[in-house]
């Protein structure tokens, strides 16, 4: 065991080739991840899995991995929070998360859970979708990118949405999670 997690082997990342720990929750990013490709049509190089994230609440810092990013013409156009349990727990922090990675408003979040996903709109973080069917693919990604604004994150808003990940993801993480962590 290493902190809550069954380690049941070793696994192929399907997107890097990266071998990781095989566990229950990576069987999932595994699964989301080839459902990117196979069914939404994504190349593996438009996904970017495990982006290492460091946020900052006032003196304190902490290191959190975001599931994947998806880059459509050099912009990270999607971001995907994968996380066991319920989904709408997870809207504020995803959402705070899509301020905090560009310096532009990321314009489309996906929760998930590995067996439902909802779809936010990034800029307003109202649900546009339920279901991993509404996942756009590439083809309509590219189209409703050329309606996006990409808005500049102040940094004020940066300041407040960090301290939105840290209180989710860092504070009110489980202690012996080993995808987040207190860093100062």
């Amino acid at each position: 065991m290493d902190g809550h997690h069954l380690i049941l082997g070793e696994l192929y990342d399907f997107i890097s080739g990266e071998m990781l720990a095989d566990t229950h929750d990576e069987r999932y990013r595994q699964k989301i991840a080839r459902f990117l490709v196979a069914d939404k049509g994504y190349a593996k190089t438009d996904i970017h899995p495990r982006n290492p994230m460091i946020v900052a609440a006032g003196n304190r810092k902490g290191r959190l991995m975001l599931d994947f990013a998806v880059t459509v013409d050099h912009r990270t156009a999607m971001v995907i929070k994968y996380g066991p349990g319920s989904l709408v727990t997870r809207y504020r922090p995803t959402l705070a998360i899509s301020r905090l990675m560009e310096p532009y408003q990321i314009p489309f979040v996906v929760v998930t859970n590995g067996e439902s996903a909802d779809l936010l709109d990034g800029e307003t973080g109202k649900l546009i979708g339920s279901g991993f069917d509404r996942v756009p693919d590439r083809k309509n990604l590219v189209q409703r990118l050329k309606g996006a604004k990409f808005s500049p994150i102040s940094t004020k808003r940066a300041e407040m949405e960090a301290r939105i990940v840290y209180a989710f993801e860092i504070d009110g993480g489980c202690p012996c999670d080993d995808t987040a962590c207190r860093i100062a």
